[in-house]
């Protein structure tokens, strides 16, 4: 009989499965991560793959976190500290915080998703921005809240696809408890004015917390641009997130924080799972947040490479979206799935944006000079091969 039951269950399928799901994980879909990458490099000789897909840092992580990872390797029989005493006073002193508004999470993804756990579910709205980072709506979705998306700034704006903040204001409601934004935001690359983001802050309703993503913020150098750290004293409904994944190339270790009002931070750490930062991640995280020097030379390195990459994109007749990241958004219109084909047949890996509802663009990570070189020469190449030529959107050669 149990054989039977089996076989059928085997017959349902992922329906059987499904259907035993809450119905707000039904209407999920995974996150996207845009390629297999194992398996890429492993079509590619070593090193002969170029990945510009994932945001990196290609310069890789400080001397000291290398050095820090491997000594915690001699203490992987043992759990990690549970309470990530020493990282957190670490960043409690580079942030003049306290250390009771500070949570650790397995990178900031992990942290937007329990932001929405802890204080959003059916009945309640969440806000967020067309364009903005996917996990805002998977976290959401997965809860069971209705999600508010508030238009971009058009194309033709000062800084296209960005974030409209007077939108974003318009689409709170009283029944909203959570609004995401990214500054700088993946994956458009653009940014919102410290002053704009201070004017909008005050008309948010006590009772909504506004969470400002900043995975790219130590990247930006803009002078308009401002962290909303400085403006956490006067609004306890402000939540700030950051990763060592980006400017720390920290990303194979998966750690990231929240700052927050500590009676924020308290909640979330009831649903925080224990040991949720490894050892080797804490140890290499506070090294790498003491070494000012190399962050400083490899920041410098990455805004050269970012203005000669979309240089050498606009010297070619493509349209870049300004950017205060590590990664560039490129319009290539009508002729982006062949690029993007074009270019991973010659071992050069681009992030696909339909998932974003963006099909005609492709965000392509600032990488170290020989690897936008061998970016350009490849996207010359096939267009060579292809008789490939820019156009606008009307199909007008630019």
């Amino acid at each position: 009989m149990m054989g039977n039951r089996e076989s059928e269950i085997g017959k349902a399928g992922e329906a059987w499965a499904e259907a035993l799901a809450m119905p707000a994980v039904r209407g999920l879909r995974a996150y996207d991560p845009g390629h297999d990458l194992v398996a890429l490099r492993r079509r590619f000789a070593p090193g002969g793959l170029v990945e510009l897909g994932s945001n990196e840092n290609p310069y890789g992580p400080s001397p000291r976190a290398r050095e820090a990872a491997a000594v915690a390797l001699d203490e992987l029989h043992r759990y990690p500290d549970p309470l990530g005493g020493d990282l957190k006073r670490a960043l409690a002193a580079k942030h003049d915080v306290d250390a009771a508004q500070i949570i650790l999470g397995n990178g900031s993804h992990e942290l937007l998703m329990q932001l929405a756990q802890v204080f959003a579910g059916p009945g309640v709205d969440v806000v967020m921005s067309q364009f903005g980072f996917a996990v805002y709506a998977i976290a959401t979705q997965a809860v069971g809240a209705n999600l508010r998306v508030a238009p971009a700034l058009p194309c033709e704006a000062g800084m296209p696809r960005g974030h409209d903040l007077d939108a974003i204001a318009a689409a709170i409601t009283p029944a909203t408890r959570l609004v995401y934004l990214a500054n700088p935001n993946n994956p458009t690359g653009t940014w919102f004015a410290h002053d704009a983001f201070a004017a909008f802050l005050a008309r948010v309703p006590g009772d909504t917390l506004v969470v400002v993503d900043e995975a790219y913020a130590e990247i930006a150098d803009a002078p308009d641009f401002g962290s909303a750290l400085p403006l956490l004293a006067a609004h306890r409904n402000l939540v700030v997130t950051r990763t060592f994944s980006k400017a720390y190339a920290l990303a194979g270790l998966r750690v990231g924080y929240a700052i927050a009002h500590p009676d924020v931070i308290a909640l979330l750490e009831r649903v925080r799972e224990s040991f949720n930062v490894n050892a080797v991640a804490l140890a290499a995280a506070g090294a790498a947040l003491g070494d000012d020097d190399w962050l400083r030379d490899t920041l410098a390195a990455n805004a050269t490479q970012r203005a000669a990459l979309a240089a050498g994109l606009r010297e070619r007749g493509w349209r870049v979206s300004p950017s205060q990241t590590n990664f560039l958004l490129v319009e290539f219109g009508g002729h982006t799935a062949r690029i993007e084909q074009g270019l991973l047949e010659r071992g050069v890996v681009l992030r696909p944006m339909g998932g974003y509802g963006l099909p005609q663009c492709s965000r392509i990570s600032v990488g170290n000079a020989a690897e936008n070189r061998a970016l350009l020469a490849a996207l010359d190449e096939f267009a060579s091969d292809s008789g490939l030529v820019a156009t606008d959107e009307h199909g007008v050669a630019r």
